[in-house]
């Protein structure tokens, strides 16, 4: 079995779901960043599925769908508000309109604007977790943003922050006594020791993005799939390293094909095998794959039936993969 996790205090299901594809296309200039279009009436229908099979934690961010993400989640489930575990993120400046980035601002004026916002268009009172969603914004910048994210804290509007950044050096610049996690990229074929290395040692939740690799975690994907142009991974930017030139990468495909039949020992689906790697990799870990429809949601919340992977799946894994 697999034991909940506990984030702000409140114990959820060791899976949420990540809301970014359901917020549809967005971009920054001719950069798609969205995952192509979307119908919200199929997006509700998942998010209620989802919500049937126990799942109570969202991630969505304000800048998904340039305000789309948010307003679909809340439209979906707001009914369940006091049963559900909302993160959202901030730090990119957009317009609603045009559904382009304009900036990036992580000035404790803008995240309260950015929480002005999001609670409004998620039409609730408070945000459980708040996160910072500029990776690489400074450590002067963060620890800047500890007073004022307190402050929040105690005047209800959010319950706890934690930051998006992949670096294990920064989260601590703006660690007050509410930063409950870290979201960062996790998967099967992408590690990250220092990370959960540093989690653990205070306790915080990792947060995983990406578990699924971007969807190449996934059998649909081969050599001979061509991506959309309205979807990030058709005209994928430099730090999207599992698809190049609207199609995946050569070299991730080796690798995931070279633990495929590992992940779906035991009754497994690829997708359920990645997701059981991340909860054996550490029991603070809570993946939030991507969905669009009802069966993905199925699949993904299927995998907790069959629980994490063995000590011995793992090394083989480790093996496989040539990691120490």
């Amino acid at each position: 079995m697999i034991g909940s996790r506990t984030v702000c205090g409140v114990d959820v299901p060791p899976l949420g779901m990540g809301c970014w594809a359901v917020g549809g296309p967005f971009w920054a200039g001719e950069q798609p960043l969205g995952w192509g279009e979307v119908d919200d009436a199929e997006s509700t229908a998942a998010l209620r599925r989802a919500f049937e099979l126990g799942i109570t934690v969202y991630d969505t961010a304000d800048v998904y769908g340039a305000g789309r993400s948010e307003r679909v989640l809340a439209g979906a489930l707001g009914r369940h508000r006091d049963e559900i575990f909302i993160a959202t993120k901030w730090g990119n400046v957009f317009d609603e309109g045009t559904k382009q980035i304009t900036g990036h601002d992580a000035t404790p004026a803008h995240l309260r604007r950015a929480v002005e916002a999001s609670l409004s268009r998620l039409g609730t009172d408070r945000i459980d977790l708040h996160q910072l969603h500029l990776g690489d914004a400074s450590p002067e910048e963060a620890a800047e943003l500890s007073g004022a994210l307190e402050e929040l804290v105690s005047e209800g509007k959010i319950r706890a922050y934690g930051w998006s950044t992949d670096d294990a050096e920064r989260p601590a610049a703006m660690a007050g006594p509410h930063f409950a996690a870290v979201q960062h990229e996790l998967n099967v074929l992408n590690d990250a020791p220092g990370m959960l290395a540093l989690v653990e040692e205070r306790g915080w939740t990792s947060i995983n993005r990406g578990p699924l690799a971007m969807g190449l975690l996934s059998p649909k994907y081969t050599a001979d799939t061509r991506i959309g142009d309205t979807d990030v991974r058709g005209d994928a930017p430099e730090w999207m390293r599992y698809f190049h030139d609207g199609r995946p990468a050569a070299e991730w495909l080796r690798r995931r094909d070279a633990v495929r039949e590992i992940l779906t020992s035991d009754g497994r689906t690829l997708v359920q095998g990645a997701l059981a790697w991340i909860w054996s990799r550490s029991p603070h870990t809570l993946p939030i794959p991507g969905f669009r429809t009802i069966p993905q949601v199925e699949e993904n919340a299927a995998a907790l039936q069959h629980g994490p992977l063995s000590a011995g799946q793992m090394a083989e894994i480790d093996k496989l993969l040539d990691r120490g």
